[in-house]
This record gives C-alpha cells, sequence and structure tokens, in this order.
C-alpha cells in the first residue's frame, strides 16, 4: 500500500498534530521512520469493550509498512487481524536533563506515534519474509545462523501489518532550559546520556561444548560496545 507522505512540518492528519510542545514535532518520513527502525520494543494501544489497553510487542519496518507478530489466538491478534483501530508507540530516552530548578528538569527522547487499523500477512512466503525481518531487525545476520521456521510454526504465527499513513514524531535535544534568574544558582545543570549496551554472553544451559559466539552476536557487540 502507498503511504500518504506527509511534507516536513505538515502533519498527515489532524489527529497526530502534536500540541504540547509542537515545536518538537516532525512529520516526516525519515524522521519517523529513523525512530522506529532503532526501537526495540513498540506499545500497541487497542480497545475492548470500552476498557483501554497497551501491550509491548516487537516490530520491523519493511518500506512503508510496520509489522507485528504474535499468535493468532491472543486478543490483541485477533483484534488487529478482524481491523480494529489501534495505536503503537516507539520511544527512545537518550539523555536526562538536570536543570538547575526541579521545574526544568526533562529528558531528552525521540519518540513516534502511528495510528491505523493493521492488516493480516496471510501468504506463507510474505510471512516467512516477515520474519525474517524480525530476526534481522534484532540481530543482523541471525536468519541465516539458525533453523528457519517450519510449517507448522509458520501457522502458529500471526502477522500483520499496519500502513505508515497517520504518523508523528516529537523529539528533544539538547540542554536545559533555566530560566535567567536561576543562571546562578550553585547546582549542576547539563545532560547524562543513556545509551543501550549489550552484557556478557550468557550461553544457553544445554549448549554444545565447544560452539563459539557467532558472527552476529559478535557483531552487535560491537556495535553496541559490549
Amino acid at each position: 500500500m502507498t503511504s500518504r507522505r506527509s511534507a516536513a512540518g505538515q502533519p498527515p492528519s489532524d489527529r497526530v498534530r502534536v500540541r504540547r510542545a509542537p515545536a518538537h514535532a516532525a512529520y516526516d518520513r525519515a524522521t519517523v521512520d529513523g525512530i522506529l527502525d532503532a526501537g526495540l520494543v513498540a506499545h500497541l494501544g487497542f480497545v475492548v469493550d470500552g476498557q483501554p489497553y497497551v501491550v509491548p510487542v516487537n516490530h520491523a519496518r519493511v518500506g512503508d509498512d510496520v509489522l507485528l507478530h504474535g499468535s493468532p489466538a491472543g486478543r490483541a491478534f485477533r483484534l488487529l487481524i478482524a481491523g480494529a483501530p489501534v495505536c503503537l508507540a516507539v520511544t527512545h530516552i537518550d539523555g536526562l536533563v538536570l536543570g538547575r530548578s526541579a521545574f526544568h528538569h526533562s529528558v531528552n527522547f525521540r519518540s513516534v506515534v502511528l495510528l491505523g487499523r493493521a492488516e493480516p500477512v496471510t501468504d506463507p512466503a510474505s510471512k516467512l519474509a516477515a520474519l525474517e525481518a524480525f530476526t534481522e531487525r534484532l540481530l543482523p545476520g541471525r536468519w541465516a545462523e539458525v533453523r528457519p521456521p517450519s510449517p507448522r510454526e509458520l501457522r502458529a504465527t500471526a502477522v500483520v501489518r499496519i500502513p505508515i499513513e497517520e504518523a508523528s514524531a516529537k523529539v528533544r535535544a539538547g540542554p536545559p532550559g533555566d530560566e535567567p534568574d536561576d543562571l546562578g544558582l550553585p547546582a549542576w545543570a547539563g545532560v547524562l546520556p543513556l545509551a543501550l549496551r549489550t552484557g556478557p554472553p550468557e550461553p544457553a544451559p544445554d549448549l554444545a561444548p565447544g560452539t563459539d559466539l557467532p558472527p552476529s552476536v559478535l557483531g552487535l557487540m560491537e556495535r553496541w560496545g559490549g
């Protein structure tokens, strides 16, 4: 499906217009796609009988769609497959912003909110390609190192796509915005950066002796400073 690509600074719909701190808003697909691609976890919002729910999900962007996968028996995916309206959000926390006053403490962040309706992916080849995209997004090169899903595993997995048509990004970066009268206060002010890092690998207890770390894991540890 072809998306409605918004011009920079113009929201694709009023529903996703950023109203609080609009100077931090971004509507261009390059910003939206970059935040989606860098996120490891998304949060999916939906409503059942008037009750809102939010659940964490893994996601992968492929072109103009965000792909999700899960159990076809799960409540969320039954709704997704039925075409219920949903909201998907991805957030990164890049640093703690420490002001000279309590009021001007904040965080540097990047976030995306996406509204839409999901479309089921039922073709086996497309589902397999989607699962490869999930795997490669989390750990590039891993798909070729492991057994691919069996036909039974494919049938037990639901895959849906949400077209990126109504989305907005919000980004805050930079130092605290302290009041001029507070600049002389004897309090440290600035930004404490935060970053995701890998820890030491923990082998499975039943791993065969002599099994080395694969290139995919070594590459991720190098990129993330593990």
